[in-house]
């Protein structure tokens, strides 16, 4: 995917910028490759460096109101300092590491309603910073996590939505500022006990917490509150995880009990009671120990073979697909971000077309 611009803070007769995605889908923890490409205006130019952002939308809650606006959660410069000579082509290519919480917008094809994502090119030329368009990228989920959406196709729930809220999860190794919540509704057999079931990956090289949040509906075995699930495993022993019976099971546990507790996975405990601000400067990528470094979860099976993604895919693709048919699906990412203050806390920036 290409965008092409004259750099702003020059004006006529400045630099042109073109930025080629040469993986435009991605997967958490996967390179997300390209290209910049500089050309030369009317006159030399001294560019200061040349930076790549990821950015997604995110709501934060502010006392009783909430607010949705753009956030960079990855930044990398790709370039230092250089003399861009008139009419002069300049190629600077880069690999980026893409966060391993990043989240989920696409499965098979389907953009998920509710999230966009796009790279931002920012050149900085005398003394001015221009912060150009963005072009959309898509993250696929990792197999360890498709295997967890594939269950929830089986059961026969049906995708509501998906947003980005920031915060942090209790008790995870969390190093973005913001989690996912995959929203669906429930299968009749659970419409009379739950309003919606809420899915969060926290994933890591290796591993991940899956964290289900149930809204609850009133009525004889509760009062309408919110109970939580939660599974620690490896992202091998969760291609071979049961998890169709695993949210079966704990659905069953709300069913007869009023909470989740039975399979020892959370029950009422809120592990987004303690999110907010804290733990928030910066990014923190480095320097957190990985749970997922001896095995994971104590409730693990031990399994570390089996078959690829391509057989994990091919088995429940068509089922997963159909499951994850949205009511609108954002066909440009500008349209997704329709309505946004580029002015506000986030970040600014125009998104592009294709």
């Amino acid at each position: 995917m290409i965008f092409k611009r004259m750099l702003g803070a020059l004006g006529v007769g400045g630099p042109s910028v073109d930025t080629i995605l040469a993986t435009p889908r991605v997967r958490p923890g996967g390179p997300l490759r390209g290209e910049v490409r500089i050309k030369g205006g009317d006159f030399d130019t001294d560019i200061q460096y040349v930076a790549l952002g990821l950015v997604t939308r995110v709501e934060s809650e502010y006392g009783e109101g909430e607010h949705v606006g753009l956030m960079e959660f990855l930044r990398a410069e790709v370039s230092g300092s250089f003399r861009l000579r008139a009419g002069e082509d300049r190629v600077i290519p880069f690999e980026l590491p893409v966060p391993w919480e990043a989240p989920v917008t696409e499965i098979h094809g389907q953009r998920l309603h509710g999230m966009a994502m796009g790279v931002r090119t920012e050149v900085a030329v005398a003394g001015a910073v221009d912060k150009g368009d963005m072009d959309p990228v898509e993250i696929e989920p990792l197999p360890s996590q498709e295997a967890v959406l594939r269950a929830f196709a089986q059961l026969g729930f049906q995708f509501k939505s998906a947003d980005l809220e920031q915060g942090h999860i209790y008790g995870a190794d969390q190093r973005l500022p913001f989690y996912q919540e995959i929203e669906f509704y429930p299968p009749p057999a659970y419409s009379g006990l739950v309003n919606e079931v809420e899915l969060t990956f926290v994933s890591g090289p290796g591993g991940m917490d899956v964290v289900l949040e149930a809204d609850r509906r009133g009525g004889f075995h509760g009062s309408g509150d919110d109970s939580y699930g939660r599974w620690r495993v490896g992202h091998d022993e969760a291609l071979h995880r049961d998890w169709a019976a695993e949210i079966n099971g704990w659905l069953a546990a709300l069913s007869q009990h009023g909470h989740g507790g039975a399979h020892g996975h959370g029950g009422h405990h809120d592990p987004y009671a303690h999110g907010g601000a804290h733990g928030h400067a910066g990014h923190g990528y480095g320097g957190h120990h990985d749970p997922y470094a001896h095995g994971g979860h104590h409730d693990h099976h031990g399994h570390r073979s089996g078959p690829g993604f391509g057989a994990v895919a091919a088995a429940g693709a068509a089922g997963l697909v159909g499951g994850f048919v949205a009511a609108e699906i954002v066909d440009e990412i500008g349209d997704a971000f329709e309505g946004d203050d580029d002015d506000s806390d986030f970040g600014g920036g125009d998104w592009g077309d294709d």
